[in-house]
């Protein structure tokens, strides 16, 4: 068994299934290639021991196991020249950090304590939670 993530044209992740490979080869799930494995365990590209409630507190000895740097969700993007999993741009103005597969907004989030913020696309700026 392992987990699978079903992909458009477009490359965009629409479901994501536990399932034996030998039954995504039957072809009764679709044209195979549209299906890419993914792991429940890779975090930001590392692949952790396998626990029932994942904590990412154990790397695991083996990185051979890491796959497409983070586990497939629906609506992501698949990047196959790359081959990784990320998320779709939040903004337009924020860019895509190609180490760690993370969108950035165009200024740091503010790092002050007890406040909380929301970006404000229009304004290109963070703008403070009241």
């Amino acid at each position: 068994m392992g987990h699978w993530a079903k992909i458009n044209a477009n490359n965009i992740v629409q479901e994501v299934i536990v399932i034996k490979e030998a039954e995504l080869d039957t072809g009764n799930w679709g044209d195979k290639a549209n299906w890419i494995k993914t792991s429940y365990n890779t975090s930001e590209g590392k692949h952790y021991v396998p626990k029932d409630h994942q904590d990412w507190s154990e790397e695991s000895a083996d990185q051979s196991k890491a796959l497409r740097f983070r586990y497939a969700g629906i609506g992501m993007y698949y990047d196959a020249t790359n081959d990784v999993f990320y998320p779709q741009q939040p903004f337009a103005s924020w860019t895509l950090n190609k180490t760690t597969w993370a969108w950035e907004a165009p200024v740091a989030y503010p790092k002050e304590e007890n406040k909380s913020y929301d970006w404000n696309e229009d304004k290109k700026e963070w703008v403070e939670i009241v």
